[in-house]
């Protein structure tokens, strides 16, 4: 019973903690070569597990450059930075329904 009520608890702690959250995922590029994995505060367009590769895809229907830079600096300037953690090809996919892109 006790292990009923903890799994209950931890489920309703990660979907209140999805409402506030967003893990970001920045694949490795030219001004961050190792790739980063943010837990940054929720912003308005952004999913639980998010990437600027799948924020582009989903609303402009490509990844571009440009579009990439502008997400970046958007999460940079808008978005509190809750924690730091090294790139992760997993989540990476996650964001982005399996899809990759040329860096």
């Amino acid at each position: 019973m006790k292990i009923f009520i903890a799994i209950g608890a931890v489920v309703l702690t990660v979907l209140i903690a999805a409402q506030f959250v967003t893990i970001f995922v920045i694949q490795p590029i030219g001004a961050v070569p190792q790739g980063r994995t943010l837990i940054i505060s929720r912003l308005t367009t952004l999913h639980f597990i998010d990437s600027a590769d799948a924020w582009c895809d989903r609303t402009q229907g490509g990844v571009s450059l440009i579009c990439r830079l502008g997400v970046l600096g958007r999460v940079g300037k808008e978005a509190n930075v809750i924690a730091r953690l090294p790139y992760s090809q997993t989540l990476y996919e996650i964001s982005t329904s399996g899809k990759t892109y040329d860096r």
